[in-house]
């Protein structure tokens, strides 16, 4: 089998051994980044590309993002971002993460923006920054009501206090980060709001600079809190095409980016009342049909899949049965035939347009989508293909192979 996708920063043909392999569609993750920026402008959209671009690759897809306009990139750790700059990205790169203070000449050697949390974080970034002779970009951190990491609204302007002692910091931004937004009942969403506009208008009010951004929405509040947009937005899952909740309103449109498929390794049939797989959980009382896939928990296939899902083989449907391996899981086809090679979806769309969504994915492995997206891990290879006539353009040539 032959695939044509970008590897090593080309893009190249080769021949990919392994059944089992996650496509990306490079075309459908531009249009979803549009379809965003459409929906909130005039403010911007910083691309959240942590945990490996959510499963789908976090290099390959910051690079295709940088070549699309992306405004900001946010990541988890400096780890994250330091990979980006590694690999050419010039864009700026916001950390949301905590950090310890010998990890900051990381953050400065880098150019990259630091989550400054509490004022004791300010001043340590502030001091190291002079001993270097730099001049650090911060984002503020506040906690509205997530009760995660930033400092506490009540007690906000102690840190916007401490931002006129230092010499060293240009507090680029000011943000917080909502925790029921995904939700249909938006009361503490919107008391969250509130809050951080209060923040802001003391910011005002002790003479600082208003900051260059100010962000609160993530992608659930892209889509039904317009008024928390403010100057950028954060988007996450909704940038690859999935919504964070059944009860978030599709105000904006997009579709996933990634497909998920393997292929039959072995057919056979199994005698009546002959248990499947660890644990003996699944028999059936007539021969069955049983074919093996060549996927598991070690791939990020969920456990908890085990005689619950489905996938699709040659576009139709047919249940897991027996606990899902390390390696492997097994599929009843009932009185229908399959041969090794046949295609299996395990996420996406199959080519007759029959598919496994992600919220089924997640309901039969009893998580959330986000789970699903960043445990798909680095066995499985990723393949990148645009399948959009759109191609990016620059004066240099065709950008997919920059990638």
């Amino acid at each position: 089998m032959h695939e044509t996708g970008i590897y090593d920063g080309a893009l190249v043909e080769r021949e990919i051994l392994r059944p089992t392999v996650a496509e990306i569609d490079l075309a459908q993750l531009a249009a979803n980044y549009r379809a965003i920026q459409q929906a909130v402008a005039p403010a911007r959209v910083m691309a959240t590309i942590k945990a490996n671009a959510y499963g789908h690759g976090l290099v390959p897809v910051g690079r295709y993002l940088a070549h699309q306009g992306v405004d900001y990139f946010a990541v988890a750790f400096v780890e994250e971002a330091q990979a980006l700059r590694a690999a050419g990205i010039k864009t700026p790169i916001l950390v949301f993460g905590g950090f310890l203070a010998e990890q900051i000449p990381q953050f400065l050697e880098h150019d990259l923006t630091i989550t400054a949390s509490s004022v004791e974080k300010l001043q340590q970034i502030d001091r190291v920054a002079a001993g270097l002779g730099r001049q650090a970009r911060i984002h503020l951190k506040f906690d509205t009501g997530m009760g995660r990491v930033g400092v506490q609204y009540a007690t906000a302007k102690t840190l916007l206090d401490a931002v006129a002692d230092c010499t060293h910091c240009e507090i680029e931004g000011i943000y917080s980060h909502l925790a029921t937004a995904d939700e249909a009942d938006l009361t503490h969403a919107r008391l969250q709001a509130a809050r951080f506009a209060d923040i802001l208008a003391y910011n005002q009010q002790c003479g600082n600079p208003t900051p260059r951004w100010r962000h609160l929405a993530n992608s659930a509040a892209i889509c039904q809190l317009p008024e928390t947009h403010y100057d950028i937005v954060r988007a996450g899952i909704l940038l690859y095409g999935v919504y964070p909740s059944p009860e978030v309103k599709r105000t904006v449109t997009v579709k996933p980016a990634l497909r998920w498929r393997s292929r039959v390794v072995y057919f056979k049939i199994q005698p009546a009342d002959h248990p499947v797989s660890y644990g003996s959980t699944w028999r059936h009382d007539q021969p069955a049909r049983i074919v093996t896939v060549p996927v598991g928990y070690g791939d990020g296939y969920f456990r908890a899949i085990s005689d619950r899902g489905k996938v699709l083989i040659n576009g139709r449907r047919y249940p897991i049965v027996g606990r899902v391996c390390m390696d492997q899981f097994m599929v009843h086809i009932g009185q229908d035939s399959a041969y090794n090679g046949d295609e299996v979806i395990l996420l996406g769309e199959s080519d007759t347009g029959e598919r496994i969504t992600i919220e089924e994915l997640s309901e039969w492995a009893g998580t959330i989508p986000y789970e699903i997206l960043t445990n798909i891990n680095g066995r499985v290879p990723r393949i990148y293909k645009e399948t959009s006539d759109n191609r990016p353009q620059t004066s240099e040539g065709d950008l997919l192979s920059e990638v």
